[in-house]
């Protein structure tokens, strides 16, 4: 099986995606525990949030009680945009904006981990299908 055919799934980290605002939260635990509360919000979004490359699909799920999916193929895919700004760069992650036909992306993934190693993934999956 080659390495384009395997299963990747990925969430948004939390301290690499937005240091400052982590580090924020932790300031903010002495405050009648405060920072405890949004932490532990913050994660449960983060846990919540998954991207998942799996053979000829891309499937995006984020939700705790209430659940978006998007799911589409990858051989439709015609464009993917990765947009990080000096943070993200620095700590490797980003935003990807995939589109399969119009202006408006289909999927939008905020945060991810490598996203220029997702954007060749689906890239990839395009060129070898």
């Amino acid at each position: 099986m080659s390495e384009q055919a395997q299963r990747l799934e990925v969430t948004p980290p939390m301290f690499r995606n937005a240091p400052f605002t982590f580090i924020f939260y932790l300031l903010l635990i002495p405050v009648f525990g405060l920072g405890i509360i949004l932490l532990l919000i913050w994660f449960v979004k983060a846990r919540t949030t998954r991207m998942v490359i799996d053979g000829e699909d891309l499937l995006y799920e984020k939700g705790v009680l209430s659940k978006e999916r998007a799911q589409l193929r990858t051989d439709s895919v015609r464009t993917v945009t990765v947009n990080q700004s000096l943070g993200q760069r620095m700590f490797g992650t980003g935003d990807i904006d995939v589109y399969t036909a119009g202006d408006e992306p289909e999927v939008s993934l905020r945060g991810m981990p490598d996203p220029a190693d997702i954007r060749e993934r689906l890239l990839g999956k395009v060129g070898g299908a």
